[in-house]
């Protein structure tokens, strides 16, 4: 495997589509085999805000924002893979990239180690709930809070500030993960107001967004995901 063309062709938003395809099918499967009526309850926070947003502007449906967020991958997928030198997805770039958001998520849970408390949401509920919302927090947290949120924070921070390249990431990245832990405590859903927890669950957001920054948006969706699942396992275990 040749190394340099490895850790740029799986930054892509091709690869990208191809790792996280599997994780939004199992997500969206498990959605709807759990029961139709506890739908609102047990979707991922950032999955219906996006939903909601989809609703303003006229996609309707349960399946309406699942097509529509399937169609712009495949979009992304079409753009990207005809820039490509090769066409040829390697299943060996994939497998490794399992093995490295395997070793990420270790990482992270190092991190966290140093907190007293391991961060996810819904802790209590059933097992299959609890595994189906840890897959959608890796798919929809780090599409809404890295993906957008740090593409459009870089962005706007470059042309107010005209911070080059470097500063424009680090400033998104911090702004996104502050977003991203304050999001916990709103709605009716949302946990209490705790300064500490706002902190613990930012210092998580700046090490995964610095994980969609360095490496993507697939290994860091699968990062998130196997983290939560690390932590569910914990809990489950102890229990």
């Amino acid at each position: 495997m040749n190394h340099s063309n490895y850790w740029k062709e799986t930054h892509t938003p091709l690869y990208s589509f191809i790792f996280t395809l599997p994780l939004f099918l199992v997500y969206e499967i498990g959605i709807f085999s759990i029961a139709t009526s506890d739908l609102p309850l047990l979707r991922n926070g950032a999955d219906v805000i996006m939903r909601q947003m989809m609703e303003m502007l006229g996609v309707f449906g349960p399946y309406g924002f699942s097509g529509s967020f399937l169609i712009g991958f495949m979009i992304a997928f079409l753009r990207q893979k005809k820039k490509l030198m090769s066409t040829a997805i390697r299943g060996e770039y994939l497998l490794t990239m399992l093995f490295e958001s395997i070793g990420w998520a270790i990482i992270l849970t190092i991190v966290m180690i140093w907190f007293p408390i391991l961060l996810m949401n819904g802790k209590d509920g059933r097992l299959l709930q609890q595994v189906v919302l840890a897959i959608g927090a890796g798919i929809y947290e780090e599409f809404v809070f890295r993906v957008i949120l740090i593409t459009g924070l870089a962005a706007v921070l470059e042309f107010i500030f005209q911070w080059g390249p470097a500063g424009k990431k680090v400033g998104a990245v911090i702004l996104a993960a502050m977003l991203f832990s304050g999001f916990h405590f709103v709605g009716a859903f949302g946990e209490p107001p705790s300064m500490y927890i706002f902190f613990v669950r930012m210092v998580a957001g700046i090490v995964l967004g610095a994980i969609y920054v360095l490496r993507g948006f697939g290994v860091a969706a699968y990062t998130h995901t196997i983290y939560d699942l690390f932590v569910l396992v914990k809990f489950t275990t102890s229990s």
